[in-house]
């Protein structure tokens, strides 16, 4: 992990840029050790600890790529118009083979995924024959092996079917399953602490008192660290008390892999997030030029990793979504993804300063032409989370933009790419 900063005040020479943060955070992650073994149906989302390797061929015997007749390639047609009738002895279905051979000037009916009858090389397919009773005739035009899926041409018995390493997506249960692998190894989930911090903050259900709101952010925190494959734990509201707080630290730091807070990482009296931070922990950073989400803490205490993110909902999102989720993603073994960028035609007019990067919410559509568009929400308040849930796309512009003009290009980053 990077050295701690010794003064982590509020100074811009100490504002990281997006990217830097995005990098000290992921180079400071170690994945989390320890396996299980599941199912194969519950391990979507999993990253596989150890290779599957194929028990058997796939597929397992050489079949019929469609519904046609099978027959020895070398008795096909050879040229021009001429035809050949084959006398047809039988039917192989999927799963029933037809084991007779057929001798020359014979076929048999074959549906798709059944097994070739010995003898037999080629099939063709139904459209192409000319069947009268219990004769079909074959045309010129057709060339021997067509049609016919070889054992093992997917996978062979012996090999890897997915590596070690790998997040296991729909694709994945199914190769695995069609090897005849039932449960696989896979890495444990990253345990993942979470609690909001404020005075002010009141959990759902109970009625709010004077000066009071509810507590948004754990709900969407929980949400966020559920999609991220983690296994989240909830810690609820934290009083803005030093010893609380600490003491929630405390207990974050002994039962998880990382932890998350929301609130009190600013320069407020009450603030005490940065603080029990230094104290008790290490501390990396403290400020990100980025919008919204400005002040976020990162460090560890103890062996847990820490990230302290702004109260505003939307920069709790936003905060998230750009620098803790690839951490966590690391933390679980997952290979670093490629942010997922689109280039859109904007329909707005939109407002920024130079010097930090902006994630202004907009709603990505297209045109008549199939061309991306992408417009404004309009208020873009860091506390306006009905905003956020109305949109379904960032708007990013980058640090040294002044603002957009209405048909202008911009970069959006799709909310379907934190799926």
């Amino acid at each position: 992990m990077s050295s701690p900063l010794p003064d982590p005040c509020d100074n811009v020479r100490k504002t990281l840029r997006l990217d830097e943060a995005v990098a000290r955070m992921c180079a400071a992650v170690r994945p989390v050790s320890g396996t299980e073994t599941v199912a194969v149906r519950d391990a979507l989302g999993r990253v596989l600890d150890e290779d599957v390797v194929a028990r058997v061929n796939v597929p397992a015997h050489t079949n019929s790529a469609m519904d046609g007749y099978a027959l020895a390639g070398d008795t096909l047609p050879a040229n021009g118009d001429e035809e050949r009738e084959y006398k047809v002895i039988g039917t192989a279905f999927a799963g029933h083979p037809f084991a007779t051979p057929p001798a020359a000037g014979e076929c048999v009916r074959i549906m798709t995924g059944a097994p070739l009858p010995p003898a037999t090389d080629t099939v063709v397919m139904q459209e192409q024959v000319d069947r009268h009773d219990d004769l079909a005739r074959i045309g010129a035009g057709h060339r021997a092996g067509q049609n016919v899926r070889r054992a093992g041409e997917d996978l062979t018995e012996g090999a890897v079917a997915v590596s070690a390493g790998t997040p296991l997506e729909p694709a994945h249960q199914g190769v695995i399953a069609s090897v005849g692998v039932g449960e696989v190894v896979v890495r444990r989930r990253p345990k993942v602490a979470f609690f909001s911090t404020g005075d002010e903050l009141t959990a759902v259900g109970k009625p709010l008192q004077p000066g009071q709101i509810y507590d948004s952010n754990r709900y969407s925190l929980y949400g966020m660290l559920a999609r991220a494959g983690v296994e989240p734990v909830d810690l609820g509201v934290v009083q803005d008390d030093r010893d609380v707080l600490e003491a929630a630290l405390r207990r974050a730091g002994d039962e998880a892999d990382a932890i998350v807070t929301s609130g009190g990482v600013s320069v407020g009296e009450a603030d005490y997030v940065t603080e029990a931070l230094r104290t008790h922990g290490q501390f990396d950073f403290w400020k990100v030029a980025m919008k919204p989400g400005k002040p976020v803490a990162f460090g560890r205490i103890g062996e847990a990793l820490f990230f302290g993110l702004p109260g505003n909902p939307v920069s709790v999102m936003v905060t998230f979504y750009q620098l803790v989720r690839p951490a966590l993603l690391a933390l679980a073994g997952r290979p670093p993804e490629t942010p997922i960028r689109l280039k859109a035609r904007c329909e707005s007019t939109l407002k920024k300063k130079p010097g930090r990067r902006e994630f202004q919410r907009g709603i990505l559509t297209t045109d008549d032409s199939g061309a991306y568009v992408v417009s404004s929400t309009g208020r873009q308040g860091s506390g306006l989370l009905s905003v956020m849930a109305s949109a379904n796309c960032f708007i990013v512009l980058p640090e040294e933009a002044a603002g957009v003009t209405p048909g202008s290009e911009v970069e959006v980053q799709p909310f379907a790419a934190f799926v």
